[in-house]
């Protein structure tokens, strides 16, 4: 088990913790036919609820952790090794940041599809806003209901975390610690862009109403070492 990684010169070590952060997450029930296509190259397959597919976008500020200060979009689909029972993890699709520290880190040591981008995260009346944009191309904008205040560690768990890059695919051990959670059904807006990934949402239903919108006002996260699952020709 790999003790540490150098990253830019820095010795990162591991498991790596983020002792504060806030989130806010929604949650949407998405065509499984498009869910199924992003998963195919990495070997997963969407879990499904009522024979849709499980998407959640969030966005994230980490203000104290081992890879710095900076803000995160994710969007991610509830996946599924075929025929592996207790493999359900969240598969990281898209996971633009703003910092180059922690994009070169996230590529290095876990393979996850870092890339710079303008993360923009504001408070709004009742809720927070974030808007993405990569290359000064509008992505997507989110709209987040902070809701009603749930019970301490709702709106969070802790789950594996699937990455597919260079043909690879790994598997991450993701510990959460949530407090300050808020929730409700519903309360989400979303703007697509013209990006591509704009069009990977569309395809999968997007813009539409969500299930549940949380925000996590306290949020501590451990990230350890990523396992390799899977090795293909294929690249990501």
């Amino acid at each position: 088990m790999v003790e540490a990684h150098t990253v830019l010169g820095e010795q990162v070590r591991m498991p790596v913790e983020i002792r504060h952060a806030d989130a806010s997450s929604a949650l949407f029930l998405v065509h499984a036919g498009a869910a199924r296509a992003l998963l195919a190259p990495a070997g997963l397959e969407p879990i499904t609820v009522l024979g849709r597919a499980v998407l959640s976008l969030a966005f994230v500020r980490y203000i104290d952790g081992d890879l710095g200060p900076y803000h995160e979009f994710a969007f991610s689909l509830m996946a599924k090794q075929p025929g592996h029972k207790g493999s359900t993890g969240a598969y990281i699709h898209w996971l633009p940041v703003n910092q180059s520290f922690t994009c070169e880190a996230g590529q290095s040591i876990w393979g996850f599809p870092k890339l710079m981008a303008d993360i923009d995260i504001t408070p709004v009346r009742g809720g927070h806003r974030c808007e993405v944009r990569v290359d000064g191309q509008l992505v997507i904008a989110l709209r987040v209901a902070d809701g009603l205040p749930m019970p301490g560690g709702a709106g969070g768990a802790s789950i594996d975390a699937y990455t597919f890059r260079n043909g690879m695919l790994r598997r991450t051990p993701w510990l959460m610690n949530p407090s300050r959670v808020r929730g409700r059904p519903g309360g989400v807006r979303v703007e697509l862009g013209d990006h591509p990934v704009s069009d990977q949402l569309r395809a999968l239903g997007l813009p539409r109403g969500a299930l549940f919108a949380s925000r996590i006002g306290a949020l501590a996260m451990t990230f350890d070492n990523a396992a390799t699952v899977l090795q293909t020709r294929g690249n990501r």
